[in-house]
């Protein structure tokens, strides 16, 4: 496997396949904004020059502590494998490098296996009524990476 900074190229690469992936429509989740301007701080994961995994993360601008991530995908063939834990290890010492001390991210409370998923990796999950808008509830994550 290997796994390597992103490129805004990536973006056609990964858009093709995150609605497969997810088994839903969550494309629009994903604008190529985020390529095009987090890409140095953004993973790919490839094995045998196939996409297997993803992570569109960045360093937040306004909070000089704390990185974010937006967005991680594992193709179904290579879950279960510690890919998606690797890839946030990996962003993890992206962050500490640049002396960010908390990650942070969020996901729908439809989103079980996600939430399941970063509370193993050691994130705290709290339920944010209305967090997006009416009727748009999160489950927000914080992490210490001290």
């Amino acid at each position: 496997m290997d796994v390597r900074p992103a490129a805004p190229g990536d973006y056609d690469r990964i858009i093709a396949v995150v609605d497969d992936w997810w088994g839903r429509e969550i494309h629009g989740t994903l604008p190529r904004l985020f390529l095009d301007h987090f890409h140095r701080t953004s993973l790919v994961a490839e094995t045998g020059g196939d996409l297997a995994g993803f992570l569109i993360g960045f360093l937040s601008p306004s909070l000089p502590d704390a990185a974010y991530i937006h967005f991680a995908g594992v193709a179904p063939s290579h879950r279960g494998t510690g890919l998606a834990r690797s890839l946030y290890e990996t962003f993890f010492t992206q962050a500490r490098a640049d002396a960010r001390t908390t990650v942070r991210a969020l996901t729908s409370p439809a989103n079980t296996a996600s939430i399941a998923f970063h509370e193993a990796m050691g994130f705290t999950a709290t339920l944010t009524p209305a967090h997006d808008g009416p009727a748009k509830d999160k489950v927000l994550f914080h992490k210490a990476i001290t």
